[in-house]
């Protein structure tokens, strides 16, 4: 059973080295971010098709935050406009908690060495392109990995680091084996 939760756990060890980083995408941009929290935004927005937006259709606190780019606003590109505006509105929906934490993952992200940067922002784009069903399945896992106790993640990750490609490749299929049969094992439980 012991060996089954460590397979189980294998998969959030694929990318739990950095992923305290970037288990939540970089927040929308802050007033006085710099030109690299608009570069993480733009990684991290989906795409969507480009549709400019005039300054005045902006509303007037989303032009209050998004202040600094007013002069050159329209000579940027529609994509970048509809990002802006995008994050604007959402940090505007934000509660002061919510702003709070943003910054400091902002701050967090500023922080990490260009080279990390890189890791972080493929690995995203890895992610977004999982299934839905294997994002859940990812976070889970994440989750589960997180609340264990230290000396236990650092087993695990240990574990991971040391295993061959063949032995990873058998604990990832012991964790998918196990989720598949806990899925249809629910119903009948406590009956």
């Amino acid at each position: 059973m012991r060996v089954n939760r460590l397979g189980a756990l294998a998969s959030a060890l694929l990318l739990a080295a950095s992923v305290s980083a970037w288990a939540q995408p970089p927040g929308p941009i802050a007033p006085g971010a710099d030109a690299n929290a608009n570069a993480a935004a733009n990684a991290a927005a989906p795409a969507q098709a480009p549709q400019g937006r005039s300054w005045s259709a902006l509303s007037a606190q989303q032009q209050q935050l998004l202040g600094r780019f007013r002069d050159r606003w329209d000579s940027l590109p529609p994509g970048r406009q509809q990002t802006l505006s995008r994050n604007a509105s959402r940090w505007l929906s934000m509660t002061p908690e919510q702003r709070t934490n943003a910054r400091a993952r902002f701050r967090a992200w500023q922080q990490l060495p260009p080279m990390q940067r890189a890791l972080v922002r493929r690995r995203w784009q890895q992610f977004r392109q999982l299934t839905p069903d294997q994002q859940h399945a990812f976070v889970q896992n994440f989750r589960t990995f997180s609340h264990l106790p230290q000396q236990q993640r650092a087993q695990l990750r240990q574990r991971w680091l040391q295993a061959t490609p063949q032995q990873r490749a058998q604990m990832l299929e012991q964790e998918r084996s196990q989720r598949h049969g806990q899925r249809f094992a629910r119903p009948w439980r406590g009956r």
